[in-house]
């Protein structure tokens, strides 16, 4: 009897130390994942551009031909493949910039291999769901499509018949808003929705990606701001809409 073994999740790691390369290869090999390791930005895009089944990027900051942020920007620009940053940089800021541009995790140099390999499992574990569709309405005058559709099982939030280009945790976030619309969410509670280890992230991070998320709705239509801050308490999804034209 042929027996089929399951796929392994392949996660690519772009790093340019070879020493730290070899051992996140072997660390996630391990652990059960197909590992493919390139030490330059050009490099990493030639295997995205060639390989269409890449699950998870590790992604070091500080590359020979590019940085980390730059390639996650270009990224970003066309999936939603999620992304953890690997850096010797530690500082509140470059968290929150690395965040901000779709980036699902950070982890700090130096750093335990089993401890990425924990977080790799971790975000690709709220990466995939099921599948649920969410209506919000009244929906403005003329509008088919309810405001918000969320697909579990692709990862994607529709606004308006509209799928912006979210990361995970931008999609977590409003995911959370979505399915409890009008009631306000703390950044704390808001934080233990989205991260796995809430501990690790920072208030602030949280309103970076409510921010993200905001512009991006914004491709779609400009008015009305589907997101209500609450000050001193924290982030509520819009319960009633009012019309307004189609921008």
């Amino acid at each position: 009897m042929l027996v089929l073994a399951a796929m392994k999740p392949k996660v690519l790691v772009v790093e340019d130390e070879p020493s730290i390369l070899d051992n996140i290869l072997y660390s996630l090999d391990e652990e059960g994942f197909n590992a493919i390791g390139v030490s330059t930005g050009e490099s990493a895009k030639e295997h995205l551009a060639g390989e269409g089944d890449i699950e998870l990027i590790v992604l070091d900051i500080g590359l020979p031909d590019t940085t980390g942020f730059e390639l996650c920007k270009e990224i970003r620009a066309h999936s939603q493949v999620p992304i953890i940053f690997l850096t010797a940089r530690d500082s509140e800021l470059d968290r929150i910039v690395g965040l901000e541009i779709g980036a699902d995790d950070y982890v700090v140099k130096p750093f335990s291999p089993r401890e990425l390999s924990a977080r790799v499992k971790a975000v690709l574990r709220r990466y995939k769901a099921g599948s649920v569709t969410v209506a919000l309405g009244p929906a403005p005058a003329g509008e088919n499509p309810p405001p918000f559709e969320i697909d579990e099982k692709r990862h994607k939030i529709c606004y308006f018949g509209s799928a912006p280009n979210f990361s995970s945790t931008e999609y977590r976030l409003l995911r959370t808003l979505c399915e409890h619309p009008g009631r306000v969410f703390s950044r704390t509670q808001l934080m233990e929705a989205a991260w796995d280890e809430p501990d690790a992230a920072m208030e602030r991070t949280v309103d970076a990606h409510i921010k993200s998320i905001r512009a991006k709705l914004r491709t779609v239509r400009k008015e009305p701001d589907p997101i209500e801050t609450h000050r001193g308490l924290g982030y509520s999804l819009r319960e009633k809409w009012q019309e307004h034209p189609s921008s």
